[in-house]
């Protein structure tokens, strides 16, 4: 027994000295991170308020994730070039450039606005139920046939730029809670197939995305009972003005959603 104890604490000390070397290691390597934030506008916090004054109509807002950690882990550098509207192209023309080998971490949602996520919501909101249904499946078909190589380019170029950033890839949140707990606005019908558009984007983005050995930041768990018609405090703007903020998360959904999920990613 006492053989026993002495190797136990042993084993306590050598295991605690080996905590405090990886918690040293960690504390000196978030030192050194070079951070760059692209995407679209569920990065930039388009609907999430307090945009940066320099940002124009690309809103970047302070109440974003990737502002958020920031702000919380102060990196050695970070560069936010997310814009509102930003489609693959636009990550490859004009955001591409932020990101260089110096940089250690990479956030970036992107794929909403090349499968026409806008126009599918104002159909869905505008139209009948068999208009909203033809146009998310027109979505879905654009998804799964035309997006995984879009994705796969910017992926390719992150890569070829950083080639030893840790590269985070965030996906899009249910918008409604189906059979949730309002009274006005669209019917289940709609809202089901709007939740399948989700479904069928964060599936191809996954796939893309640990194809190229980027890590997947999965959004619709943590927002589940948060979404429009929810039981729990909504995390999304429904229809709203200014019109581009409609759809997208509030402050709350980027705090208590979206930078929960990244951190953990």
């Amino acid at each position: 027994m006492i053989r026993s104890a002495r190797a136990l604490s042993i084993a306590a000390v050598a295991a605690g000295l080996t905590m405090t070397t990886l918690f040293a290691a960690s504390s000196a390597n978030a030192a050194g991170v070079n951070y760059v934030a692209l995407g679209d506008s569920y990065s930039s916090g388009v609907g999430a308020g307090s945009y940066l004054s320099d940002s124009g109509s690309c809103k970047r807002s302070t109440n974003a994730y990737a502002y958020l950690w920031k702000n919380a882990h102060a990196p050695s550098s970070f560069k936010f070039v997310a814009c509102s509207g930003a489609k693959t192209g636009d990550v490859l023309n004009s955001q591409i450039s932020a990101v260089d080998a110096s940089t250690t971490l990479v956030s970036i949602s992107i794929g909403g606005n090349d499968a026409g996520f806008a126009d599918t919501m104002q159909t869905c909101v505008l139209g009948t139920d068999t208009d909203c249904v033809n146009a998310v499946n027109t979505a879905k078909n654009y998804a799964t046939g035309t997006l995984p190589g879009q994705l796969d380019k910017v992926y390719s170029a992150i890569k070829s730029k950083a080639p030893n950033a840790h590269v985070v890839v965030m996906g899009y949140p249910h918008i409604y809670k189906v059979g949730g707990s309002c009274i006005f606005g669209i019917g289940d019908t709609k809202r089901a197939a709007i939740n399948g558009a989700a479904d069928a984007l964060d599936g191809v983005i996954a796939k893309r995305a640990a194809n190229a050995g980027f890590a997947f930041g999965d959004v619709r768990n943590i927002f589940n009972e948060h979404e429009i018609c929810g039981s729990l405090t909504t995390w999304l703007n429904s229809t709203t003005l200014p019109v581009d903020e409609s759809y997208h998360p509030k402050a709350a959904g980027h705090s208590g959603g979206y930078l929960p999920v990244f951190s953990a990613s």
